[in-house]
C-alpha cells in the first residue's frame, strides 16, 4: 500500500491548494474511526441555507464544471452555481437551496443536469442549471446507510460510524448514464444510486470491492463500462452499468484524482505526481510528459484530451508513444481544479481563481 506519509503529503498539498474543497485533505480512509465528529449543527446550518448572491463570483473557488449544446456550468465553494450561454465570456449566478462547497457537476440533457458537493448534497435543476432543487443531504445518506445495514452486517461498522460523525461526508464525483440511472462516490468509499432520476437513492457499498472504504475521487464510463478511481492507487471496474464493482490491480500505488474514456478506446487516469496511465482492455501502460505534479482535473474537445495539474499547467494527453506536450498559456498559472471544452475548441478553467476562459487560437501551439 501507498506509504501513509505520501498520502498525507498529497492531502496537504491539495488541501493548499484548493483549502475549500475538505475531501482533498481527508485523512486516509484506514484512520476515520480516528477523526473527531464535525460539528452537526454547523453542517446542518449550511445545508439548509441557500446560497448568498455574490457580486464576485465568478472570481471565488470553483471546482466543478461541465457544458452541454452552448450552455456552461460552474460550482464551488458556498454553493456558488454559475451559467454561461456564450462559451464562458459572461457568467450569471444560478439560485442554489445550500450554501455548502459544491465538487462536480454533470449535464444530461440541456435541461437535465446534477451537482454534487460537501455534506452529501445531491442537487437537480430541470430548467439548465437556472435553479436547482435537493434531492439528497447527509442526513438522509445517514438513514439510507442506516436501513442498508440492517440486512448487511458489512455496512453496520460504516453506518455507525457516519452516524457519529454527523452529516458531513462530501460527494466527489457522479456520473449520468441517462435521465434516470446515476451513480454519486465520494468520501470513505461512499456510493449511491439512482434508477428514477433521483427522487430515490440506494447504497451501492456492498456492490463494490472497496473493504476498506477507501475514497473515490473520480468516476468515468464508456457505455456500461464503469470505472471508479480514488485513493492509495483504487480502482474499480463495472461491466453491468454500475451496479457491481471489482477491483483492479493498479500500476502503481499513487492517488487517482482523474479519469477520462479516451478517443482510442482506451480509459485514462491520472493522479499524484504527474502519473498518467491507460488502460486498453486488458493492462495498463504509462504515459509520459507531465511533471511530478498531481495531475487534476481532465476534459474531452474537439481537439482531443486536455489535463491539468495543481501549479496551473495545462496539457494535450499524450500516447503510449507520444509524450503529453505542455500548452504555452499567456496567463500566469494558477491551479486547477476542473477543465471543459466548448464546441468551438475553447477551454473553460475552474480553480482558485475562479472560472475563466482559453481561446482556442492559443491551444494551438505546445512544448515538445
Amino acid at each position: 500500500m501507498e506509504p501513509g506519509s505520501a498520502v498525507r503529503r498529497g492531502a496537504a498539498l491539495m488541501g493548499r491548494l484548493f483549502n475549500t474543497l475538505l475531501a482533498a485533505c481527508l485523512v486516509p480512509a484506514a484512520a476515520m474511526a480516528n477523526t473527531a465528529p464535525a460539528t452537526v449543527a454547523g453542517v446542518n446550518a449550511v445545508l439548509d441555507r441557500p446560497a448568498v448572491q455574490d457580486r464576485q463570483a465568478q472570481h471565488r473557488v470553483m471546482l466543478g464544471l461541465d457544458r452541454l449544446g452552448g450552455r456552461a456550468i460552474a460550482v464551488g465553494e458556498r454553493g456558488l452555481v454559475l451559467l454561461s450561454d456564450d462559451g464562458g465570456r459572461k457568467w450569471r449566478q444560478a439560485q442554489v437551496p445550500v450554501s455548502v462547497t459544491l465538487t462536480a457537476v454533470r449535464f444530461v440533457t440541456p435541461q437535465q443536469a446534477w451537482a454534487i458537493g460537501h455534506g452529501g448534497v445531491v442537487l437537480h435543476s430541470v430548467d439548465g442549471g437556472a435553479t436547482w432543487r435537493r434531492q439528497l443531504d447527509g442526513r438522509g445518506i445517514i438513514r439510507l446507510l442506516d436501513t442498508a445495514a440492517r440486512d448487511n452486517e458489512a455496512l453496520a461498522a460504516t453506518a455507525r460510524q457516519f452516524a457519529a460523525d454527523g452529516p458531513d461526508k462530501p460527494l466527489l464525483d457522479l456520473h449520468f448514464f441517462d435521465a434516470r440511472r446515476g451513480i454519486v462516490a465520494g468520501a470513505y468509499g461512499l456510493a449511491l444510486r439512482t434508477e428514477d432520476g433521483g427522487a430515490t437513492w440506494a447504497v451501492l457499498n456492498h456492490a463494490i470491492d472497496n473493504p476498506d472504504g477507501l475514497h473515490v475521487y473520480a468516476i468515468a464510463a464508456r457505455g456500461d463500462e464503469t470505472w471508479l478511481a480514488g485513493e492509495q492507487g483504487y480502482l474499480a471496474r463495472s461491466v453491468d452499468g454500475g451496479r457491481n464493482f471489482t477491483r483492479v490491480q493498479a500500476p502503481y500505488k499513487g492517488t487517482w484524482f482523474t479519469a477520462r474514456p479516451l478517443p482510442d478506446g482506451g480509459m485514462l487516469f491520472a493522479g499524484l505526481r504527474g502519473n498518467a496511465f491507460r488502460w486498453d482492455g486488458q493492462g495498463f501502460e504509462q504515459l509520459a510528459g507531465y511533471a511530478p505534479v498531481s495531475l487534476s482535473a481532465s476534459a474531452s474537445g474537439p481537439r482531443g484530451v486536455l489535463l491539468a495539474d495543481q501549479a496551473g499547467h495545462l496539457y494535450r494527453a499524450g500516447t503510449a508513444q507520444q509524450p503529453a506536450r505542455m500548452v504555452k498559456l499567456a496567463t500566469p498559472p494558477a491551479p486547477i481544479a476542473a477543465l471543459a471544452a466548448t464546441a468551438e475548441g475553447d477551454v473553460l478553467v475552474a480553480g482558485v481563481r475562479g472560472v475563466s476562459r482559453i481561446d482556442a487560437a492559443m491551444l494551438e501551439g505546445g512544448a515538445p
